[in-house]
């Protein structure tokens, strides 16, 4: 899932401090589920903003609504009698949401109420890690199932750095050396010598890099 993080109170309070009402809208997705942008938390940051801008004795009128999710037109068409009753509207879901929501109503203005930061999953109660960088071809089907690309600190998939100690990645030893993991679980299968074959170059062609990437569903469209 998408794992994010809310911006700092000062950040959101500048966005919107020449409005006087605002909508802030939560997103029942990912962010719900990493505990940033669901009902609880759209209720907490609307209490915060109030109480700031009452310190600063300029009154913020707040609506909340909490939609299924942002990036889905059926669901962010719930607040177009809404949403031009507001000087802002204050997205709480990923980065797609108010990207969605200003395609959909350009007169609007929308902000980022959180900080999108990775694809990964909880590894105990309230820690997420990364464990997918989206690359497009996925190829941890010859690493046992674990990705050197998102895991590594350097993204190396032809074997570790040689800098890791103890298990512990040189360049933060917090972090566990994915390289170390792919070895040792190979050495207890007795597949240690999967490493040693030649294989061709990763094909890059479906990352990032390229551009804005689109994924098309023939039989859906």
């Amino acid at each position: 899932m998408i794992i994010a993080d809310r911006k700092p109170l000062e950040e959101i309070l500048e966005m919107i401090q020449g409005s006087k009402k605002i909508l802030i809208l939560g997103c029942k997705g990912c962010v719900t589920v990493c505990n940033v942008g669901g009902v609880k938390e759209v209720e907490v940051l609307a209490a915060t903003l109030k109480i700031a801008r009452k310190k600063e004795q300029n009154d913020l009128e707040i609506h909340q609504k909490t939609i299924e999710r942002q990036c889905d037109p059926e669901y962010i068409d719930q607040v177009k009698d809404v949403v031009g009753q507001y000087d802002a509207v204050l997205s709480m879901a990923c980065g797609v949401g108010p990207q969605f929501l200003s395609e959909a109503y350009p007169e609007q203005k929308f902000f980022p109420a959180v900080n999108t930061e990775f694809m990964g999953g909880a590894v105990t109660h309230g820690i997420w890690e990364e464990r997918c960088a989206g690359c497009g071809t996925c190829v941890i089907h010859l690493f046992d199932g674990m990705c050197p690309i998102a895991r590594c600190s350097k993204s190396l998939l032809h074997g570790p750095c040689g800098g890791s100690a103890a298990g512990k990645c040189e360049i933060d030893p917090d972090v566990v050396c994915i390289w170390d993991m792919i070895v040792k679980k190979k050495m207890a299968q007795g597949r240690l010598d999967d490493l040693l074959e030649i294989r061709p170059f990763k094909d890059w062609r479906t990352a990032r890099d390229g551009g804005p990437r689109k994924s098309i569903r023939e039989e859906l469209t």
